[in-house]
């Protein structure tokens, strides 16, 4: 499983950055990826950020995901 924390590098996108680690720790087999170009973000479709997206689907633009918000959406 690919999970991309994607955001220009506000406190708001390094927050849902540490949520997510702290969400899949201890799960094997994840790669979290965190994405600030824009060009890339732009890719994805998302008119805000921090957004977060699972194998390449975007699950959450705009608002920030609790470690467990961010559990319930991988299926863990």
């Amino acid at each position: 499983m690919k999970i991309q924390v994607l955001g220009t590098g506000c406190p708001r996108c390094k927050q849902l950055l540490a949520n997510v680690q702290q969400a899949v720790a201890g799960i094997g087999g994840v790669e979290i990826e965190k994405i600030e170009d824009i060009k890339e973000i732009m890719k994805f479709r998302v008119l805000a950020t921090p957004a977060l997206a699972v194998d390449g689907v975007v699950k959450a633009a705009g608002r920030m995901l609790s470690p467990d918000d961010i559990r319930k959406l991988i299926g863990s």
